[in-house]
């Protein structure tokens, strides 16, 4: 076996030109499957990371609201009243269209202003850096109190701490800054960005809307395990209310991410299998060049069988040959993959890394490619006749 290794490697140094040619095949096959499967991975798995930093136990709810029939703030408490054991938290979203944000003579247009209860941040999963959050009391009583984006705060009183107290108008209404959120997204703090907005009390919301309704409502349960069951009783409540399913949508962050999780996985194997096949035709080539290879060297093994040596052994000499040079590509080609992967991930600007599954399925492959496709060439140079071997010039 060590004999067989060595004169495979001494048979790929003798025919430099020849063995790179081979293995590119090989090298440019692992690295697509590399770098396809490990960019793909990488940017889903951002996205499922979005959705649970959201909160896998988060549930949100979109009811269309008519004159006859609606979901009202009375209605989903009742509901977190009777679920309380489920449910953890509970906000209305009330949203204000074509908002005029001003301060003293700044304005600003790309402000969102949302009307939300006192579970909103806990829900959300944001964290007050100054100030105070909005109270039960202030949802009560109506107040004309607001908490602020970093951005906001930043642009209109330089500081978190400097904007505690000011007022800011929205539409013209005076509201007084009671607290500041913490910066949550640095990469994109400007305006429109994630940290360019502004919440409400939802009651004051929903009044400076006028039509007094409410669509939107969003909830966190005790955790993943008990999601599923909140979310058929309030598909079954809304059901009841609204007769029509298309009115209403609950929609679960578990079940988003679930999906996505199933959606990388057969993406993934897809990708790899287009990927492998560059490397069925990269085997392809190997094959081709082993023959030749066979070919050249008929005197060669009608000597060593001369010699005595047995089928098994000139067998196994030339599949070693070609699974050696499959493993060499393989090498360069994960070596190649990885550098790629990161640098189209530096690009991206997402954490791409060659995975486990990635390197191992590329690596796997190659070697299987050099151990078939090397077979005939093999077993073509063992059944030569010697005689006829050496009559070869």
């Amino acid at each position: 076996m060590l004999q067989s290794f060595k004169l495979a490697i001494k048979a790929i140094l003798s025919n430099k030109l020849r063995s790179i040619l081979t293995m590119l095949g090989i090298i440019i096959g692992v690295a697509a499957v590399i770098i396809l499967v490990s960019i793909v991975t990488a940017y889903i798995g951002q996205v499922i990371e979005s959705f649970e930093n959201m909160g896998a136990n988060k549930i949100t709810i979109f009811a269309r609201s008519f004159s006859t029939r609606r979901l009202t703030d009375e209605m989903m408490y009742d509901y977190w009243d009777e679920h309380y054991d489920l449910i953890t938290a509970l906000s209305p979203e009330v949203t204000l269209n074509s908002a005029t944000v001003k301060s003293g003579n700044e304005n600003m247009t790309s402000t969102s202003i949302k009307g939300v209860s006192e579970d909103y941040l806990k829900i959300n999963k944001q964290k007050i850096d100054s100030g105070r959050n909005i109270a039960y009391s202030d949802v009560a009583g109506r107040s004309s109190v607001c908490i602020v984006g970093a951005y906001v705060a930043e642009e209109f009183y330089e500081s978190s701490t400097k904007a505690i107290g000011e007022t800011v108008k929205i539409n013209g209404k005076p509201f007084s800054i009671i607290g500041v959120i913490e910066i949550l997204d640095e990469s994109n703090f400007k305006e429109g960005g994630k940290d360019d907005f502004i919440l409400i009390p939802y009651t004051v919301a929903t009044k400076m809307n006028r039509n007094g309704y409410i669509n939107n409502f969003i909830l966190t349960t005790k955790d993943t395990s008990v999601t599923t069951k909140v979310t058929e009783s309030l598909e079954a409540m809304l059901t009841e209310i609204f007769k029509n399913s298309w009115l209403f949508s609950v929609t679960a962050n578990a079940s988003i991410i679930k999906e996505l999780q199933d959606n990388v996985a057969t993406l993934t194997l897809m990708l790899a299998g287009i990927a492998g096949i560059s490397l069925l035709v990269a085997g392809i080539g190997v094959m081709n060049i082993m023959l030749v290879s066979v070919t050249e060297r008929t005197r060669e093994i009608g000597i060593r069988k001369a010699l005595g040596a047995r089928q098994s052994v000139i067998m196994q000499q030339f599949v070693i040959e070609a699974a050696v040079t499959s493993m060499i590509g393989g090498v360069i080609g994960i070596i190649f993959g990885a550098i790629v992967t990161k640098s189209i991930g530096a690009i991206m600007d997402i954490n791409a890394n060659p995975t486990l599954f990635s390197v191992l399925l590329s690596f796997c492959v190659s070697v299987a490619i050099g151990l078939i496709f090397g077979y005939l060439p093999a077993k073509s140079a063992a059944k030569l006749n010697p005689i006829d071997a050496l009559r070869v010039d």
